[in-house]
């Protein structure tokens, strides 16, 4: 085991969080209305009252980008991980289907998944982990030298206090970041550097998102709305689920 540095971590995050804040804003700038209408429920807007096309416009647009930003934060995490667990225990992407990282650690091959929080996916989704576990402790157990193989789930935040699912253990939040590194503290040591140019990154965002706004809630009133700005919500769902011809 090397113990890995603050100082480090710090480089990495500050050398990388740059990728999250880029991929965000343009993921945003390239952004049409079309894809936003017809990716979200409209049903659960006019269910919540949300009657002026600003507001709906606003909703569509805030769930949309949550969504995004939560996959691409993810894969900033799952780079973080990676790059801990390299240096502190030569782990390496793998190259099983379904298994993002492996390494030894003590006398134990570890095959790891690495996932945001601890709610992922619904049972045929933890069904399919467990079948990537399977097939690839198969194929690690003829190559590990006493064949202690072990399969890891591991969330970057969030608790399950009882880690160990039969199959495969389940790590959370302080308990994957130990994991991977050795050290206790690591996850609350991650905070303070992932707010690296954050307030300016965000301000160019704040600026772009505006913009958004305002232009497509012009576009929706056209095309979605009466003369006088009420929602013909039976065009917006037609658009949204109706058949095409």
């Amino acid at each position: 085991m090397v113990r890995i540095s603050k100082e480090e971590i710090v480089v990495f995050v500050e050398e990388n969080i740059r990728d999250f804040h880029d991929r965000r804003l343009r993921g945003l700038e390239k952004l049409k209305l079309t894809d936003v209408l017809s990716r979200k429920n409209p049903y659960l807007f006019k269910a919540k009252n949300v009657n002026t096309p600003r507001d709906f416009i606003k909703s569509i647009l805030d769930a949309h980008l949550s969504s995004q930003e939560e996959g691409i934060f993810g894969e900033f995490l799952e780079r973080l991980a990676l790059f801990v667990c390299s240096h502190v225990y030569g782990g390496e992407k793998s190259s099983a289907e379904g298994i993002d990282m492996e390494f030894k650690k003590d006398d134990t091959y570890y095959l790891v998944t690495i996932k945001s929080g601890p709610n992922w996916g619904n049972s045929q989704a933890v069904k399919r982990m467990v079948d990537a576990f399977k097939k690839a402790k198969r194929i690690r157990k003829t190559n590990v030298a006493g064949g202690k193989v072990v399969a890891v789930n591991g969330c970057c935040y969030g608790k399950d206090d009882r880690p160990d699912k039969g199959d495969y253990l389940k790590l959370c939040g302080q308990r994957f970041w130990e994991f991977i590194s050795g050290e206790p503290n690591l996850y609350t040591d991650l905070i303070e550097p992932l707010g690296h140019r954050a307030k300016e990154k965000n301000e160019e965002f704040q600026g772009q998102y505006d913009q958004v706004i305002e232009r497509f809630t012009q576009q929706f009133k056209k095309e979605y709305c009466d003369p006088q700005g009420a929602i013909l919500w039976e065009n917006v769902v037609r658009f949204n689920s109706g058949k095409r011809e």
